[in-house]
This record gives C-alpha cells, sequence and structure tokens, in this order.
C-alpha cells in the first residue's frame, strides 16, 4: 500500500505544471469548446437574423421536408462516394509507380503531382471554370482529337456539372494523398519485397498481399480525412458552378453559407444542417476504422 503524502515540494510542481497548461485550456475552451456549444444551443433556435425563438426539434422537423437540404445531402454524398475512392486509388497508383527504383527524374514528378494541393483554391477553381466552359480548352481539346463532335457541356448540364466538380478535386487532392502513401512505402523494409521475389511473387500479387496490408494505417488515415474534406465541400462548387445548374453542385457546406448570409439568415437552422456533416462524419469514420480493424 502506497502511503506516500505529497509534500510542498510535490505541490508545488503541481502547480507549476497546471500553470503550464492553463493558457492552452483556456484557448481551447474558448475557441473549440465554447463554439461547439454555443452552436448546440443555437441549433434548436430559429428566426431571422439575432431575433430567434426556442423551436427545440423543430429544426430537425424542418430538415425533413426541407428539399433544397435533402438535394445537397444527396449532392454531397455522390461527391463522397464517387471521388475519395477515385482518389485514393489514383494516389496509391502513382505512389507506387514513383517509388520504382527504376523512374528517373522522381523528384519532378513528385514535385509536379503534388503542387496542386498548395495552388490557391480560388485561382484554381476559375482556371477549371474556364477550362470546361462550352468554348473553354477541354472541349476544343476534345473535338481536335475527335473525341467528341459537339462541345460537352460541362458547367450547364447536371450531370457534366458534378464531373467536372470531381475533376476539380481529385485534381487538388491526390498529390496530397500521394505524399503519404510514398512516404509509407520508402519505410517498407526492401527485404520484403527481396524474399517475396525469390518465392516466385509477382509484383501485382506483392503490391495487393505486401504493399496495401502494410498500408492499411496510413489509407485508413487518408479515408477519414478525405471523408471530413468531401464533406465540408464548398470552395470548388461556389467557385466553379455556383451551385448550378439547378442545384446540381449544391453541398451541405454551400447551402450553409446560403442559410447565414445569402438568403433571409437563420443562423439556428444553419447550425441544424452543420450538425449533419459532423453526425455523418463521425458515423463514417466509425465505419472506416470498424472496417479497417484487424480481424483475429
Amino acid at each position: 500500500m502506497n502511503t506516500h503524502r505529497k509534500t510542498g515540494f510535490d505541490r508545488f510542481y503541481d502547480v507549476n505544471g497546471w500553470t503550464f497548461v492553463l493558457t492552452a485550456l483556456l484557448l481551447i475552451g474558448l475557441f473549440m469548446l465554447y463554439p461547439i456549444a454555443n452552436s448546440l444551443w443555437l441549433s434548436l433556435h430559429s428566426g431571422k437574423g439575432l431575433v430567434v425563438k426556442f423551436v427545440g426539434l423543430g429544426n430537425v422537423m424542418r430538415l425533413l421536408h426541407d428539399p433544397v437540404f435533402q438535394t445537397a445531402l444527396l449532392n454531397t454524398l455522390i461527391f463522397l462516394v464517387v471521388q475519395v475512392p477515385l482518389m485514393i486509388l489514383l494516389a496509391l497508383v502513382t505512389a507506387t509507380c514513383l517509388n520504382s527504383d527504376n523512374l528517373r527524374w522522381k523528384g519532378f514528378f513528385r514535385t509536379a503531382i503534388f503542387l496542386p494541393c498548395v495552388t490557391s483554391l480560388v485561382a484554381y477553381s476559375i482556371l477549371f471554370k474556364s477550362m470546361f466552359a462550352y468554348d473553354g480548352v477541354v472541349n476544343s481539346m476534345l473535338q481536335l482529337v475527335g473525341i467528341v463532335d459537339d462541345p460537352i457541356p460541362w458547367l450547364s448540364d447536371p450531370f457534366w456539372s458534378r464531373v467536372t466538380i470531381i475533376c476539380a478535386i481529385t485534381w487538388r487532392w491526390t498529390g496530397y494523398n500521394m505524399i503519404f502513401y510514398l512516404a509509407a512505402m520508402q519505410n517498407i523494409d526492401k527485404s520484403i519485397y527481396e524474399a517475396a521475389r525469390l518465392e516466385g511473387v509477382t509484383p501485382r500479387q506483392a503490391f495487393f498481399y505486401i504493399t496495401i496490408p502494410l498500408l492499411k494505417p496510413v489509407i485508413l488515415f487518408t479515408s477519414v480525412v478525405s471523408t471530413i474534406g468531401t464533406l465540408q465541400l464548398f470552395d470548388e462548387p461556389m467557385n466553379i458552378t455556383a451551385g448550378g445548374p439547378a442545384n446540381s453542385t449544391l453541398t451541405l457546406s454551400m447551402y450553409i453559407y446560403n442559410l447565414s448570409f445569402k438568403f433571409v439568415p437563420n443562423f439556428g437552422y444553419a447550425a441544424t444542417v452543420s450538425y449533419v456533416i459532423v453526425i455523418f462524419a463521425a458515423l463514417l469514420a466509425l465505419v472506416q476504422f470498424k472496417f479497417a480493424k484487424d480481424r483475429k
């Protein structure tokens, strides 16, 4: 049984420890915990601007009958289901190619592929809007090589506008995920691949049965981060298509912005929509953690 009692000397260092972390705790409480609690309380109110009244779960009931919210949720889930797996697959393949010992100019290719994720969101969105315009360079190139006869309405058709947004997001964030996979691949012991090669394992088998299992924690991390980022998608639809045509690229984050600043301000209802993103992000992260858990 431990009968040691704290002396004044021990208590002095306890106080010093709490003093050191007190500033960080206050900042976390002020800029993280308080906004979370305040937004949760705000989601129970509704009204115009700052003139609000308590409605309890009234905003939740409104969500169930809000066609614009349902459209924004569907669009966000479409981007999530299509773009995230596509981006992760491309990042894996690209990292595998750039990890080859026989590839020349690896530094140049790595920098070139990573560069889009550090460019300005607004600048690259405007560039994509110009490229995918009806008379833009993309349609000109497709017609030049004979792939299409008539220009594709990238920005004026609901289907093609979603394709444009997916292309833009994939172009920007593939290199970001590639860096994580490339760093993880370089930490895999080369002797594992050498032993597998001596056993007659083909490069394709080595990729699926050695590389992928060893990259499992990194794949999980990038999947969760990409899922959260896609659920918060805002910049590309806002700058490229402005949520159109006919709300076909309207996302949850754009709808929150519209509710807060574009339409008659209803901060309570906007806070309720924001918690839909929180709930979906938490549920999808739990599913991904569960799916990636090692089975005994």
